[in-house]
């Protein structure tokens, strides 16, 4: 798959196949993303905290997989959840559960004044707040939270594709994540062979996720 490159709907399709057609389920796709992508972190090395921004979609559901396995690894790890739990559903809800037996701390964010007391000491920030079905503005309080994100230190990660860049035509909304490095799955997207989409996507590690 590493010379296909994906638009939005074909990446929707896949997913479609893999679970209609092969009986691979949404949860084996979601934790085989996640733990790929805590390989890819490994490889980049960890020297500190993993702090992991989700929203409330399949892109979280990626996130809190990540957490997970970050804490199987003996890595230090926080989720900072930026929706409320009862707005988290499907496959990434299922994983909220699991995650919530774990000893990895969440914290429910109502205001990005808060991101800062929780992000003291991180290595790296996740972006896993949009994923490749998000179109225009990221909406608040993920606006705040992008720019957040840009503004802190640490190296950062976007799982997918960036939150706020357009999976189709590159194009990045006033609020885009600016990823060190970007996982993505299955195959490149179209968008990161876009001129507008190189300040934000960095280093592009394409995730084998089974299907």
């Amino acid at each position: 798959m590493n010379n296909v490159i994906l638009t939005r709907d074909q990446s929707r399709a896949l997913d479609r196949r893999a679970i209609d057609e092969y009986g691979i389920s949404g949860l084996v796709l979601m934790e085989n993303a996640g733990r790929g992508t805590v390989d890819v972190l490994e490889r980049l090395g960890i020297h500190g905290p993993v702090v992991i921004l989700c929203g409330r979609g399949n892109n979280a559901g990626d996130g809190f997989v990540i957490a997970r396995h970050l804490e199987i690894r003996g890595h230090a790890c926080r989720v900072l959840l930026l929706a409320p739990p009862a707005e988290i559903t499907g496959d990434a809800a299922i994983n909220f559960a699991i995650l919530e037996k774990t000893t990895v701390p969440i914290f429910e964010i109502d205001s990005p004044d808060e991101l800062d007391a929780h992000a003291r000491g991180a290595d790296w920030l996740v972006d896993a707040l949009l994923g490749t079905g998000a179109h225009g503005e990221p909406r608040p309080p993920l606006d705040a939270a992008i720019d957040w994100m840009n503004a802190h230190p640490a190296r950062k990660l976007a799982v997918d594709v960036p939150s706020g860049l357009d999976c189709d035509t590159g194009q990045p909304a006033k609020h885009t994540v600016r990823a060190d490095h970007t996982c993505t799955f299955a195959a490149m997207k179209v968008s990161f062979t876009k001129d507008a989409a190189r300040p934000y996507v960095g280093t592009v590690h394409i995730c084998d996720i089974g299907a």
